[in-house]
């Protein structure tokens, strides 16, 4: 494990000997960290159908199970959790017990102009309260999700409005459209598509839509699941973008210029930052979670408190 920096602009991000932790393991692939600010971390375990809970004083604790195979998870400015189902192709909205367990949960995005979404896979929540998640196929395959026909003809990324409403398609022309961030102004959402093996970038527009797509980095790996591909992504405080990709996490300034890797043992399905200073980045990474400290901290979001 090391810090594979391509630009000393890295070691200003995170510490050239940072030690990379192993806080858990025994899984089976792990996904959708968020950090809750009463202390703990909630992440997915898709295929064993598993929603855990980790705190430093309690270790792993089962919070859901079954999960219908949930992938991304968010929290909303009043900390309700968002949550990605594969199983059934569902965004919802959970409010949460002290515990970490849900108190209730209602849909809130399950169809498009009345044909069911393919599998919802990422999302976020912007300041003003609406939703930007994407849609590709992995929650129709085996193991990852419910094996079944996809309804819709493409792999979407789509917008709530605050308050709820009609779903807004942003984008149709993803192959597999996965991670996704806003930088911190929330002036720029970052998208990518784990089968291009690309990250695109766009302008947000006051009304939520989208302007001015371009190409952020291509080539962030072969393609090939098991060499590591872009998945999971954020945005730090300084608007560089941390991804996923070959062995590790591949941290990208906004111009696209790849700074360096930090490496860690297994491939990484996700990534957040978490900690009493947002300054601690958890992985989930195939069968275990770590965790590393950075010099830098996440892009704000609603949640951080």
């Amino acid at each position: 494990m090391a810090v594979v920096a391509k630009s000393s602009r890295l070691t200003e991000l995170v510490a050239p000997g940072v030690e990379v932790e192993q806080i858990a393991t025994g899984f089976t692939f792990t996904e959708g960290p968020v950090w809750h600010p009463d202390g703990y971390l909630l992440f997915s375990d898709m295929p064993a159908d598993i929603r855990r809970k980790w705190s430093e004083d309690g270790g792993i604790v089962e919070v859901m199970k079954p999960s219908n195979k949930c992938n991304g998870l968010t929290l909303d400015a009043d900390l309700n959790l968002i949550v990605c189902e594969h199983w059934t192709s569902e965004l919802v909205r959970a409010s949460l017990n002290a515990d970490g367990t849900e108190a209730s949960r209602e849909v809130i995005a399950s169809r498009y102009e009345g044909t069911a979404l393919n599998s919802p896979n990422d999302v976020v929540v912007k300041s003003d309260g609406s939703i930007y998640f994407s849609d590709p196929t992995y929650g129709r395959m085996d193991v990852f999700g419910n094996p079944r026909d996809q309804d819709l003809s493409f792999q979407g990324v789509y917008r709530i409005p605050p308050g709820g409403g009609d779903l807004e398609l942003l984008a149709d022309d993803y192959a597999q459209p996965n991670g996704l961030c806003f930088s911190p102004d929330e002036s720029t959402l970052y998208v990518n598509d784990s089968e291009r093996i690309h990250i695109r970038a766009y302008d947000v527009q006051a009304d939520g839509s989208l302007t001015g797509e371009r190409m952020v980095i291509e080539n962030v790996g072969t393609g090939a699941l098991e060499d590591g591909i872009p998945d999971g992504m954020k945005c730090d405080e300084q608007g560089n973008v941390w991804v996923t990709g070959p062995r590790g996490v591949w941290v990208v300034d906004p111009n696209g210029e790849h700074l360096g890797t930090v490496e860690i043992p297994e491939h990484v399905g996700n990534l957040n930052w978490g900690g009493p200073e947002w300054n601690v980045l958890y992985l989930p990474s195939s069968t275990s979670v770590y965790r590393f400290s950075t010099t830098t901290r996440g892009a704000p979001a609603s949640y951080m408190r």
